[in-house]
């Protein structure tokens, strides 16, 4: 007979992270990012699938890199969650590394340093910093040799890392965004002249071009939705610039690992989960499926993602499912076999949780709001509803695991997981159905879901709202402006009012967040007129409410001045802050401690059966 599981423990599931592969000795060595320890941190794995600790640091590692052909690392760490990371050195042989092991390569914790690649020769540290003026994401080299640093790139932009180095290591790639929502271009910078290139430029309409996954010192492949809604990939020549589209069609299909002169592994985005192939780099479009161990999500994004053995037979990913909470697998090109190389200890047997539905439900207009619906076993007569929403909003909610979600469902409660619109993983269209002044059509998505609640046998009158970040707004807005709907939210540091969120948070975010949600100068009154805030006289539902002290993307003075507005009216709030984070709760003593609050406080307003 299967136990309920409680979310302490289904929080105190680690979840493991593939970041490099490197052969070392003669076999392959795994970096990976686990939180074990209760934060992320530094782990090795190696041939005999031992995995060793690497770091054992107060704060949690942010991205990492091998440095080729050394027994050493390149790690981010910040303080406090304030984002303003710094970059180290860390030995990889001798023992757990503590914070006066590592070799700082910068120490101004004014600003912030992202990792944006180690050359293949192991000289050159790449990354982006905003040290010039706070605002501008500029390229810089560092050289490990010297530890001098020198500017590549200063054209200004909020840049981000890409995907490193090209195999020969002239040119170094970095994403700059454009003038519009979703719109990044893709530039290569060559290390030696900082001569700067972009790759499909599409100056007339916002798109994406992805990192470049090279195929050799000219060649590579590239995920865009240039001139087309979904993104296919496309094989680009760098020396003549000629471009030829490989895969794609009705799904963002992307490249993510290969090796040089052999095939591609690509996933597919098919609505939240994923689907990996191999496919011939020529353009010949027979592909082979590469099975996973049950439907879920390969992680893709920059860090991690996988990977191909140097020598391309193995391939190793980060595997999660609604019932798997994260680990490493590896897959025998050779023998086409699947193997589970990390097992993170977990006291919920993944037989004991819940695999959803996928739904979806049309909205005010017509338009088709993916959802993915979870039922708890023993299923009452209309039980209580949890709307979970993502943050973003350019993001979506995928067939990951999810701590709160299945925590949820294992008290009786059903919950329901929408990517309304605004969300991506649908196409550029659906994309933009929420920007700058489209936004209160996403809210009106929330009310469409809240009245499609009866017809699927849920209780539309226990029916409560839960979100994180521009979830947390989602849930201020539903609570503002659907007031007779909603029973209960749970906001995580959310924003309260789009205008001061814009006017305080981060100067390098400020310009990005303006191109989605609307100017401060053109657009004010519509940004006062969609703020919560500014329509808290409405809410009359309980909140509970937590936000990290040092939160840089939205300010915990958006959580504070709408706490104080709903107790000067007497509406039932719980505040929570800690001292110690930032955007979100990076600590399990602190999610053990904010989130069974949480679950709790609905139970106890919605009393689920």
């Amino acid at each position: 007979m299967a136990v309920k599981p409680t979310l302490r423990a289904l929080l105190k599931a680690p979840r493991a992270a593939l970041v490099d592969v490197r052969v070392f000795d003669g076999s392959d060595r795994l970096l990976v990012l686990s939180d074990l320890a209760g934060t992320k941190q530094l782990y090795e794995l190696a041939a005999d699938a031992s995995l060793r600790v690497v770091t054992d640091l107060p704060e949690p590692v942010g991205a990492a890199a091998y440095v080729p052909g050394q027994r050493r690392a390149v790690i981010e760490v910040d303080r406090g969650g304030d984002e303003l990371h710094q970059l180290y050195l860390v030995e990889l042989d001798g023992g757990a590394k503590g914070p006066a092991q590592l070799e700082a390569l910068t120490d101004d914790p004014r600003y912030a340093h992202e990792l944006a690649g180690v050359s293949p020769d192991g000289g050159t540290v790449a990354y982006l910093s905003n040290r010039r003026n706070g605002v501008d994401f500029d390229l810089w080299a560092c050289d490990l040799a010297t530890r001098s640093h020198r500017s590549l790139y200063s054209e200004g932009g909020w840049c981000q890392p890409s995907s490193g180095f090209s195999p020969d290591g002239r040119w170094v790639a970095m994403s700059r965004p454009g003038p519009r929502p979703l719109d990044e271009d893709l530039v290569l910078v060559e290390v030696a002249t900082g001569e700067a290139r972009t790759v499909l430029p599409h100056p007339d309409a916002a798109a994406e071009v992805g990192p470049p996954l090279w195929w050799d010192n000219t060649t590579f492949f590239v995920s865009s939705n240039v001139s087309r809604d979904r993104a296919t990939i496309v094989r680009y020549d760098l020396s003549s610039g000629e471009e030829s589209h490989l895969a794609g069609g009705d799904w963002d299909t992307a490249p993510v690992t290969g090796t040089s002169g052999g095939p591609l592994v690509a996933v597919e985005n098919r609505n939240g989960s994923s689907r990996m192939f191999l496919l011939d780099p020529t353009g010949v479009l027979e592909e082979r499926r590469l099975p996973l161990a049950e439907p879920g999500v390969v992680l893709s994004s920059k860090v991690p993602g996988p990977r191909l053995s140097p020598d391309g037979t193995r391939l190793y990913y980060t595997l999660t499912s609604p019932r798997l909470a994260g680990d490493i697998w590896v897959y025998d090109l050779l023998g086409a076999e699947t193997h589970r190389l990390t097992s993170s200890p977990a006291e919920v047997p993944s037989e004991d949780l819940v695999a959803p539905e996928t739904v979806e439900v049309e909205s005010f207009d017509g338009e088709r709001i993916p959802a993915f619906v979870y039922r708890p076993t023993a299923t009452p007569t209309h039980p209580p509803v949890v709307v979970v929403v993502h943050g973003g909003p350019e993001s979506q909610s995928v067939l990951a695991f999810d701590p709160v979600v299945q925590g949820l469902v294992a008290e009786g409660f059903a919950v329901v997981v929408p990517n309304v619109r605004g969300s991506t993983g649908y196409g550029k269209r659906f994309a933009a159905l929420d920007d700058t002044t489209l936004r209160m059509s996403s809210v009106r998505d929330l009310a469409a879901l809240h009245d499609w609640l009866p017809s699927v046998g849920l209780d539309p009158d226990r029916a409560a709202l839960y979100g994180a970040s521009y979830g947390g707004y989602m849930v201020l807005a539903g609570l503002a402006f659907q007031p007779e709907r909603w029973a209960a939210g749970v906001d995580i540091v959310g924003v309260s009012d789009l205008v001061t969120f814009l006017e305080n948070t981060s100067a390098y975010r400020r310009a990005h967040r303006e191109h989605e949600y609307g100017s401060l100068i053109k657009d004010r009154d519509f940004l006062v007129s969609a703020s919560p805030l500014r329509h808290a006289d409405a809410i009359r539902a309980p909140l509970f409410v937590v936000h990290g002290r040092n939160d840089p993307r939205v300010p915990v003075g958006q959580t504070e001045q709408m706490v104080a507005r709903l107790r000067e009216r007497k509406v039932p709030c719980e505040l929570v802050i800690y001292e110690d984070e930032g955007h979100g709760l990076a600590r399990l003593a602190n999610r053990l401690d904010a989130l069974p609050r949480a679950v709790a406080f609905l139970a106890e307003i919605l009393k689920p059966g």
